[in-house]
């Protein structure tokens, strides 16, 4: 438990919370891996990985589809 509130306080590191969007994206989640989110991610951290992942996604489908019909 002390080791949540440590966390909570510093919060998630980069890598943490793209993965945990990225695994949102997939519709994959673990319960504790989600209850552990949630006490250790911000949403601004949250909305702006979301944000820059969408991009990501979008851009990497219309490059496949431009692969694909060249």
């Amino acid at each position: 438990m002390d080791m949540a509130i440590e966390e909570k306080k510093s919060g998630a590191s980069p890598l943490q919370v793209a993965k945990a969007v990225f695994w949102s994206f997939l519709g994959i989640r673990r319960r504790a891996a989600y209850e552990h989110d949630a006490v250790t991610l911000k949403p601004a951290q949250v909305i702006i990985a979301g944000i820059i992942g969408a991009i990501l996604l979008v851009l990497s489908l219309v490059a496949l589809v431009r692969f694909i019909i060249s």
